[in-house]
This record gives C-alpha cells, structure tokens and sequence, in this order.
C-alpha cells in the first residue's frame, strides 16, 4: 500500500484528487496540506466527503510529510511545486506536479508566461513531461512529473496522430477550446468567476496568449520532429467542467476521407485505455466523460477545404488535472493505468 500525500488539497485538483484515490486500491492517504483549513477534516471544505476516512489537514511542514507519505501530489498552484518538490525528492519520494512549474522546458517562455524566475531550474530538465498517452516508458522510470495543462491535455491528444503522421501542414494548426469555469480554480474570488458574469455568457480570453501555448507547441513538435506553432484561442463556458476542443490542421492528399483519420487514430490510440476514438458519424460531449479520465475523439475530413477536422471532449478536473494525475501515479507505480479510474460518466 503506497503512502499518498497532498499539498494543496482543499483546491479543486486536490479535492478531485481525494475523490479518486479513495477508490484506489493500492494507495491509502495519508497526509492533506492546506493552509486555510489546517486542523480541520477536508470535508470542512467538500462536504461530499463527509463519512470518508481521511486524515486531518494541517499546514505543510516538510519533515511531517516525509515522514507521513511517500508519494506527494502538490495541487495547491503555481510557483509551490518548485520551492517544496527539492526537499521532498531528497527525501527520496516521488512527486507529481499538479500545476505548470516542470511542464516548460524552455525556461525563458516559462517566465514570460507564468510571470516568475524559476527557482529550480535543474529540476525542469530532469521532469517528465505526465502524458501517459504519448510518454509512458519516461513516466514509469520518473521520480518528477509535470502533470499536463488542461487545455494542453485536449489539444496534444487532438493533435498527436496527425503530427506523427507526416500528413499534415505543421503551419496551419488551429486549436479552438470551449472549459467550464472549474478550470479557474477555487482559491481567488474574482468578479469574472461570479455566477452572474459568466451564467448565459459565452466569451474568448486569452487570446494569443495563454500560458498553455507553450506546452502545446512543445509536446506537439516534439511528436512531429519539427518546430510547430499553433492558434490557441481558449473560451469560457458557464458550466462547471469540462473541455470540448476544435482542432484544424491542412492535410495532404493521400487523406481521401474521414475513415482515413478514423484509421489513423484508431491505430495510434489502439493501447491507450483512456482514449475513445469515436465512429464516423458521432461527436464527443463534455456529458459524456463528466467526472472521468477518459477522452472522447472524432474525426471529419473536410474535403472542400483540405481540412482534418479534431473533435475532443475531456473533463478538465478528470483527465485535465487529477485523473491524469493518479493515471501518471499507476504508469509510476507500476499498477495498471486504469487503476482506480475506470468508472464512467455520471449520466444524465
């Protein structure tokens, strides 16, 4: 039974986090951080926990957590990963980072988009990248991961077998991705969170430039073996979870139709339990993997244009954030991948 602890475990990935691995067979919690409800169950924060067994939170003190745990999920935010991941690795636990602090390895594009000096730059070149999807043998020999971005997380899945496959103009991708507002997080009240700035609204931010561009052209060049850049224009959606995203790319004629893409994805996702390639003819809903690890694709040649046409549905707090997160954990451990993930969709 492996020993999991938590910093940050009264935000949204942390108490997603407690809720998968609860069901988790071969893990038990152990040790919960959080510094607003220090000293008080973390159903002070979910009541949906109440009745589960599950250790006080206290505020993060590194000797108590070494000593409590042996594997650590930090979900508490940006910037905590880099200052609390040396000790712990010194301790000789293994950690996933829940947030961006080891995605980028580009330490210039991390600055510029997360707006702060990296304080353990050796760590971000030893980290692995956590798609299991595409880097399972790394993840199993890691001590560090870098759990993906969100939006990351749709996009290099929509992505991959299309830049892998060396049918596609790297020049022409277009990434566009509806999330629900959970993608924000639960610590900072902010006035464009509140239920009336977002209930019956539909809104682009970030144009340009969110943070989740860096990854996504890393993860994805490194698929093609080329440089690529992509048009990332990420929109809020008023409902609580999920992700749905529209990816475009040009293809070359040898792709006579949509079942060549079908084929093409289903071969290259043909070992990955997590990811449905969907038949000619459906589309992937948010509804449909609400509460899950799994990804839903489809694929339409639009053949007017030239276009492959990527659907992909995830839920942004499941396989965007704690249900990748406890996936990297089985690929660590060596438990299988579905492993404590396997329920479906709460449906309707």
């Amino acid at each position: 039974m492996i020993r999991v602890g938590i910093i940050g475990a009264s935000g949204y990935a942390g108490g997603e986090l407690v809720r998968y691995l609860i069901a988790h067979p071969g893990v038990q919690i152990t040790y919960l951080a959080s510094g607003t409800y220090a000293g008080k169950p973390l159903s002070s924060a979910y009541p949906s926990l109440l009745g589960q067994d599950l250790p006080l939170c206290e505020k993060y003190d590194i000797e108590k957590a070494a000593d409590q745990a042996d594997f650590f999920f930090q979900a508490q935010g940006n910037g905590v990963g880099m200052k609390v991941a040396p000790a712990l690795l010194e301790y000789g636990k293994k950690f996933i980072d829940v947030p961006a602090d080891f995605r980028i390895k580009n330490l210039d594009e991390y600055t510029r988009y997360y707006r702060m000096q990296h304080s353990a730059p050796e760590l971000v070149e030893e980290a692995v990248y956590g798609l299991p999807e595409l880097r399972a043998e790394e993840i199993a020999k890691a001590r560090l991961i870098a759990n993906c971005g969100c939006y990351a997380t749709g996009a290099i899945l929509a992505l991959a077998p299309l830049a892998a496959s060396g049918h596609a103009d790297l020049n022409s991708i277009i990434v566009d991705a509806k999330s629900g507002v959970s993608g924000a997080g639960r610590s900072k009240l902010d006035v464009s969170g509140l239920f009336c700035e977002v209930n019956e609204g539909f809104k682009a931010y970030a144009v340009a430039s969110h943070r989740h561009t860096a990854e996504i052209e890393q993860e994805i060049s490194a698929v093609a073996g080329t440089d690529v850049k992509v048009s990332f224009t990420p929109h809020l959606i008023p409902m609580n979870r999920g992700i749905l995203t529209t990816a475009y790319a040009g293809v070359d004629a040898s792709i006579k139709g949509s079942e060549d893409l079908f084929e093409m994805y289903r071969q290259f996702y043909a070992d990955q339990p997590f990811v449905v390639v969907l038949e000619n003819g459906h589309q992937p809903s948010t509804k449909n993997v609400f509460g899950t690890n799994f990804c839903h694709i489809a694929l339409t040649l639009d053949q007017r244009t030239g276009r492959a046409i990527v659907t992909c549905a995830i839920d942004n707090m499941g396989k965007g954030a704690a249900g990748q997160a406890v996936q990297n954990l089985n690929v660590m451990c060596d438990f299988d991948q579905t492993t404590g993930l396997t329920a479906p969709a709460v449906y309707p």
